[in-house]
């Protein structure tokens, strides 16, 4: 995909844990991991938001597009 998660980056930034993020934004841990591993379809603006103002950071932090590689499709 190429959209990729930088949440684990805020994270280590932040030296916050994955259960302290999911508590502080209302999202169960194991919702948090699948945001932050990349298999997530589709975030809330409203859980983005959350996201941005737990980790004081900015969407752009949080998430980039890449380029795909014709080789993967």
């Amino acid at each position: 995909m190429p959209i990729a998660v930088d949440i684990d980056v805020m994270l280590a930034r932040r030296k916050m844990s994955v259960g302290e993020l999911a508590e502080r934004v209302g999202i169960t841990p194991a919702n948090l991991a699948v945001l932050k591993n990349g298999r997530a379809k589709a975030v809330r603006f409203a859980t983005l938001a959350a996201l941005c103002e737990a980790l004081e950071c900015q969407p752009g932090d949080l998430l980039r597009w890449e380029t795909e590689d014709p080789a993967d499709g």
